[in-house]
């Protein structure tokens, strides 16, 4: 990207040119997001020695440097906390609101996790090592505890008063949370608080109907909750409904974004990765995929052993062979098709296990048409450019008649084979997107080419 290029370049040329200043300048107009993206370029490319890279870093403005360091990958996170001071790591992380820190932590090897936890307070050391006892997918592993707490009895006045003493180290304040004895009451917005006379008492304005989420469900289903109502955070209650944190909508936007990576992985037949793939090793590359390819492989033995038991039957009308790539091809992406379409139905919740009597007519039914249209194109593609202008006389009418039948037969089974085995992936507790492209690909395979083979037997009488 040219800007990014630019800004690097710039970076670059006023840091070895020791114009501190008017770095320190450039960088207080600069997103932390987009300095951290310049830095991460320029590590990659190797433009820039650790030394410089942590040189450049104590230059960016206080006010930046946590929200950088935020945004940074963990390599470089890494780097720098090696070369900060122990006053400079207290600072960073004092800087930063809690669940950034675990999100930090969770990424490090343990001697850097010791060295940040020495230098935290002790009561966020306690907050932090809490977090971290909640299960890797769980609400609770993504909350953080920084929110603003009212209690029912309090005026307006009093909350705009906890607000100004307490909101700037708070992740938000728009949302502020009600509490009784601990136990979550209601939410009221600062919109509402604004709305609202000062001597009103906070438990006549709160809303109390609040939707909020347990700290051991699953975080891909709070990202969902956010996204459904369109919350900017959502509350986090134990199981008696005592108030123990919030998670607010930058994290589940990580959440959905690792989701979705980790499914586009999986049904790519690739062991989802921990690190970028301009991070990762060839070898690190290799273990994720080598396991599938080689279990796709054995797999695919099946058809093979199918051909070689119809291999009397294709010597005698070799003019089937030609088209059995092209039902394999087609089976498979029929079947890929529907999978993708009910794992990501799976993903969204719009789809559960006790819709499969309906998910399997309507694919039935979209399986018949794209058959039947596929099956005439075939006819006239075959008769027309096979026969006539290729001049195959071995390409009878008989020939295109069991490609297009067995294309038919092909194309419905592979479509309820797609649409069905996510589903019952998911029921058994399996993740759905495991059953996507290869594996359905490698069962419509063989399916086709024996339906393939047992059409012809019947119509050909070979």
């Amino acid at each position: 990207m040219p800007e990014l290029e630019m800004k690097m370049n710039e970076i670059m040329e006023m840091l070895r040119s020791k114009r501190y200043q008017d770095l320190r300048d450039h960088l207080d107009n600069m997103n932390p997001a987009d300095i951290a993206e310049a830095l991460e370029a320029l590590t990659d490319d190797e433009q820039i020695t650790p030394e410089e890279l942590v040189r450049l870093y104590r230059l960016i403005p206080k006010d930046l440097a946590a929200d950088t360091f935020i945004e940074m990958n963990p390599d470089m996170q890494e780097t720098l906390i090696s070369a900060f001071s122990d006053k400079e790591l207290h600072d960073i992380i004092d800087d930063m609101y809690l669940d950034d820190t675990v999100d930090i932590i969770e990424e490090m090897p343990a001697n850097v996790v010791s060295r940040i936890l020495k230098n935290v307070d002790p009561d966020t050391r306690a907050n932090i090592n809490q977090i971290l006892k909640y299960p890797e997918d769980s609400a609770g592993s993504i909350m953080t505890i920084e929110y603003v707490d009212l209690k029912p009895e309090q005026t307006v006045w009093d909350a705009f008063t906890v607000i100004r003493a307490s909101g700037v180290d708070k992740e938000t304040i728009y949302t502020c949370y009600v509490t009784d004895r601990r136990k979550l009451v209601g939410i009221v917005t600062v919109r509402e608080l604004l709305l609202a006379s000062y001597e009103d008492r906070i438990g006549d304005i709160m809303e109390t109907n609040v939707i909020s989420v347990n700290t051991l469900d699953d975080k891909e289903e709070v990202a969902q909750t956010l996204a459904k109502y369109d919350f900017t955070a959502v509350p986090v209650v134990d199981k008696e409904d005592r108030l123990v944190g919030i998670v607010t909508v930058d994290d589940a936007i990580d959440v959905m974004t690792e989701e979705a990576t980790e499914d586009i992985e999986k049904m790519a037949a690739i062991t989802p990765s921990e690190h970028p793939y301009l991070r990762s090793s060839v070898f690190e590359i290799w273990k994720q995929r080598i396991p599938w390819l080689l279990l796709l492989m054995v797999s695919a033995t099946f058809t093979g052993m199918i051909i070689t038991k119809f291999e009397s039957a294709l010597a005698a009308q070799v003019a089937l062979t030609a088209f059995i790539p092209m039902l394999m091809d087609t089976g498979g992406n029929s079947g890929s098709q529907a999978s993708v379409t009910i794992i990501r139905g799976i993903s969204l919740g719009d789809i559960e296990f006790s819709d499969i009597i309906d998910v399997v007519w309507k694919e039935a039914r979209v399986a018949v048409l794209c058959g039947a249209v596929l099956a005439c194109t075939t006819f006239l593609k075959i008769m027309l450019v096979d026969r006539m202008l290729m001049g195959n006389n071995d390409v009878t009418m008989t020939v295109a008649a069991v490609v297009c039948i067995t294309l038919v037969f092909t194309v419905f089974i592979a479509k309820l084979v797609g649409c069905t085995l996510p589903l019952f992936a998911k029921k058994l507790g399996f993740d759905p997107a495991v059953m996507a492209s290869p594996f359905i690909t490698t069962i419509v395979d063989a399916l086709s080419l024996m339906i393939y083979m047992n059409v012809a037997t019947m119509l050909l009488g070979i």
